[in-house]
């Protein structure tokens, strides 16, 4: 345990004192307490992870109880809006007057986790509108969506229900859910195909949680057919832009003309300058919410092209030049449109005798179809002429996101 060390003095004195050997100094000159000390933060990291992921996926829901979301006693029934008769009504007041009661506030209940790994519930606020008076609400995908665990909806009466997604889609930022409800209010639809730059817009949300629900911001049309990436990666075309202020909570929210009918559905998922807000145009939603409403699901009709308008299509060759129609950049082999002769490089004018000017009417016709639909496709070949073939279209592919 001690080894003896002797040592003389000037004057021939000899003295003897003790010293921990090596091997309880730790071996290597004093430093073992550092390997304690390693082996218990590593011993510590391991059981940290390992309760990480035991908690979340075996005991929590089942042993431990969930944490509970808060709560919101904020909502209250809005007042309705009343013009003066002795007042001329505004555009804007009018159409507030009109929409409002028909847009409600969206609260979500999803699972993450927090910086120690433990499971938390978060919850999310946005908006959304009635598009059918038998509980059929219209919003945005990162608003609610099939994975949120639950869904709230306040209606402008004060009620507050229990919601369900019936369909929900990333690459369109939409999402139909449904309340058990009837004889609700619900929203007019307008045309966003005949939408001009300059007109009048009114966007009806709840910006910063349901505390500010159904705040009403105008502005106008600032311009048509933008295309957008998300910050997941996302790409969202032919985008209405307003200079309407649209903040998070906006999301869902409708964007309406000035005769209170909805063009677009408000989406705060696109951040890209001050003033600048982004709208999905509600033409895409009309077959989708048909088709759901009528029949209680959706199955897109797949045509097995990757397509491009004109926003984007010069970025995949110099030599195209494109007005109207969209550009074909890849087929799938074993799609309906190879089958039929459709080769990349075509551009795809006409579907049934129904103009094709960009990737959202391209679209909006053929979420008007069913699969195992035979539909006329006229082409422009790469070689400029006009080509008009029979496609049969198919469902999506199970490895093929829609």
């Amino acid at each position: 345990m001690y080894e003896d060390h002797y040592f003389k003095d000037e004057d021939g004195n000899e003295y003897r004192y003790f010293t921990p050997s090596p091997k309880r100094r730790g071996g290597n000159g004093g430093g073992g307490w550092f390997s304690y000390v390693v082996v218990a933060v590593i011993s510590a990291v391991i059981t940290s992870l390992v309760m990480a992921y035991i908690a979340p996926t075996y005991l929590y829901g089942k042993i431990i109880p969930m944490p509970e979301a808060p709560s919101n006693p904020q909502y209250q029934p809005i007042p309705q809006i009343v013009i003066p008769k002795d007042e001329k009504p505004t555009v804007v007041t009018a159409v507030a007057q009109k929409a409002s009661p028909t847009v409600v506030g969206i609260t979500t209940v999803e699972i993450g986790t927090d910086f120690f790994f433990r499971p938390v519930q978060q919850q999310g606020v946005g908006s959304g509108f009635i598009v059918d008076p038998n509980g059929y609400i219209l919003t945005n995908n990162h608003v609610a969506n099939q994975k949120s665990r639950e869904i709230t909806v306040y209606l402008a009466d004060g009620r507050s229900m229990s919601g369900r997604t019936l369909w929900s889609d990333p690459s369109l930022d939409m999402s139909i859910i449904k309340i058990n409800a009837t004889n609700l209010p619900v929203a007019e639809m307008g045309n966003s195909d005949e939408l001009v730059v300059g007109e009048t817009a009114v966007a009806i949300g709840n910006p910063l949680g349901l505390r500010f629900q159904r705040t009403v911001t105008s502005g106008i049309i600032s311009a048509l057919n933008r295309t957008l990436q998300t910050e997941d990666g996302e790409i969202l075309e032919d985008l209405i832009q307003t200079d309407a202020s649209i903040n998070p909570g906006n999301s869902g929210g409708p964007l309406l003309n000035a005769e209170g009918k909805v063009v677009g559905i408000n989406t705060a998922k696109v951040t890209t300058a001050e003033g600048l807000g982004f709208a999905i145009p509600i033409n895409i939603a009309k077959p989708i919410l048909n088709k759901i409403i009528n029949t209680g699901k959706f199955v897109p009709a797949y045509m097995g092209v990757v397509a491009y308008d004109k926003e984007i299509a010069g970025y995949y060759s110099d030599e195209v030049e494109l007005q109207d129609g969209v550009y074909i950049e890849d087929v799938d082999a074993d799609g309906p449109a190879a089958k039929a002769g459709i080769k990349s490089g075509y551009i795809i004018t006409e579907i049934n005798g129904q103009k094709v000017r960009n990737m959202l009417r391209f679209k909006t016709i053929l979420y008007g179809f069913e699969p195992g639909d035979t539909v006329k496709v006229t082409c422009v070949t790469q070689d400029n002429k006009e080509k008009i073939v029979d496609v049969t279209l198919s469902s999506y592919p199970s490895n093929t996101e829609q």
